[in-house]
Parts: structure tokens; sequence; C-alpha cells
């Protein structure tokens, strides 16, 4: 893994564990922000240009976004950076993404888009305050179908400078999987982009405010363009469902929302996971949709909360 040997530049830790190599981001150490933009690339493969730009405070709350650009969305994405992979055991839990999902192959998706692959070496990215143990590893090897020296992973909280990156950089991910879910062919987006705001970290620990904020930043201020090549027909059927206002849990900062459901993400409306704002435009005919609005309320209640 590169990343292993830019570290200290990085400002993280490079540990072997089980015989894996772990790259931590912001557990035992601060991580930065040009660690969040590698762990971003990471999660979609380094098949997206990914970049800090800034923004309207006014708008969004923050005066940083996060910037990401792909050519190849479904790779980067749906094989990628969808965190489809509930890394557990009886001692740890993290949601992993990266490359090693494709190698895993066990998720419906990714059979259904022939997305698995076979791979001798496995690099992911888990969303976590702990860092693994050996049994974790020995997991992700054997699920992965490779030896445990073989396993690469990134690590970083919520809460940390550099998970808040990763995180944020996910608006593309969520409109393709959104789009996937509404049984659009998601194989005819052809490129990408999408916003979001970079906000203010939550305090180290606060893993609930961490997710809360980060997922703010998506739920209620991204916005993604799509460029497509089909039918009319095909985008109008869904174009208008896929932002995130169309969800009954829609409304107010996820934080609220994650405790209703007791902290579980799996009973949230999973329709809430989705940009803020959503153009598309198709290349086949010339025309746009646009749906969606930014929430600036609830952007602001979230960040200063």
């Amino acid at each position: 893994m590169r990343l292993a040997a830019d570290a200290s530049s990085l400002q993280c830790l490079v540990s072997e564990i089980g015989g894996g190599t772990v790259l931590d981001a912001g557990i035992h150490t601060r991580g930065s922000l040009r660690a969040g933009i590698q762990l971003a690339r990471l999660c979609m493969a380094d098949q997206a240009e990914i970049l800090i730009a800034p923004c309207d405070t006014a708008t969004l709350g923050s005066n940083n976004a996060i910037f990401v650009c792909t050519d190849e969305p479904l790779k980067a994405c749906l094989a990628a950076q969808y965190a489809g992979w509930p890394v557990q055991t009886d001692h740890y839990f993290a949601m992993g993404s990266g490359p090693m999902r494709a190698a895993r192959g066990r998720e419906e998706a990714l059979v259904e888009l022939k997305l698995v692959e076979s791979a001798d070496t496995v690099v992911g990215v888990l969303e976590s305050d702990r860092l693994p143990d050996a049994d974790v590893i020995a997991m992700i090897a054997d699920q992965c179908s490779v030896a445990a020296n073989q396993v690469r992973l990134a690590i970083a909280p919520s809460t940390s400078i550099a998970g808040s990156v990763q995180v944020v950089s996910r608006a593309i991910e969520t409109a393709m999987h959104k789009l996937h879910e509404l049984k659009f062919d998601v194989t005819n987006i052809v490129s990408a982009t999408g916003h979001a705001p970079l906000p203010p970290p939550a305090r180290p620990g606060d893993t609930v405010a961490g997710i809360g904020r980060t997922n703010d930043a998506v739920l209620y201020g991204a916005t993604v363009s799509l460029w497509v090549d089909c039918d009319d027909d095909a985008v109008e059927a869904v174009a208008a469902k896929v932002p995130s206002n169309t969800s009954a849990d829609y409304g107010q900062p996820f934080a609220k929302t994650f405790k209703q459901y007791e902290y579980d993400f799996y009973k949230v409306d999973p329709m809430l996971f989705s940009p803020a704002v959503v153009t598309i435009h198709n290349l086949h005919s010339g025309r746009t949709w646009n749906h969606g609005k930014i929430a600036t309320d609830v952007l602001r209640q979230s960040f200063s909360s």
C-alpha cells in the first residue's frame, strides 16, 4: 500500500496486525486532510479525482467542500466505495469499503452488476474508532480468499479529520446506489461529479455526532451531476425520486434519526441515503433533469450541535 510508505507525512501510523498491514489515519494519531483525500481515493479504487474546494458558507454551513469527479462511476462507487460490508466479529464492528468488496463478492449488487473480481492482495478502508485485531484480519483474508499478509487496510473514525473527508466524499456513491435501488440501469452512467460541505469535526469519541455531521453533509448539502446515455423515459421514471428529500426520514439532523432507530443504520429508511440535489444530463437527447434542494437550516443545526 503506497500510503504506508508516506505515513509520516500524512500524520498517520502503520502497524502489522495479524500479518496484515493497517494504516491508522485518526485513532491513535491526528491524521490530516491529505490523508482523508488519500483514504477517499482508496475507497474509490483510485478511479476518481478528489479535492478540497471553497464553498458558499451561507448556504452550506461550511467554507470548505469536498469535490469528487470520476469517469468510472460504476467501478469507483458501486464496486468499491459503497460501504456494503459490515466487517464484524464477536468483538469488533466497522463499516468496510474499497476494492476488497469486489474480491469478497458476496453482496447481491456486486453479483448482479458483474463486479466480482479475484485478487492476490486486497485493499480496503474501515470506518471505526478502534483498530482491528488479528481475528478481523483473518476474517477479511478468508472471505476475500487471500493470505492474511495480503490484507491492506486504512482506518479512521468519523470524528477525525481524515474520516470526515472520506465519508463526505461519498456524494456520487449515494446517488449511484439510490438509482440502482430504483431499478435504473446504472451501467448507463458515464461520468459524475459531486460536492458536499466538509463539516466541523465532532468531539473525539463522540461517534454519533461524527456520523451525524458527515451524513448530514451529504443528505442535506451534497449536489451531484450525472451524465447518462439512455432513453429519456428511463431518466424520467426515476429522476425526481433520487434526492434525499423523498425519504420519510428526511428533515432532521441524522444524529436524531440514528438515535430513534437505536443506532442501527439498517433500520433507517435506505431511501434517505442520497444527495440533497441531483442533476442528470442525458447525452442521448440533450435533456437535463434537476431535483432536490439544499437544507441550510438542517446543516446549521447539525454543524453547531
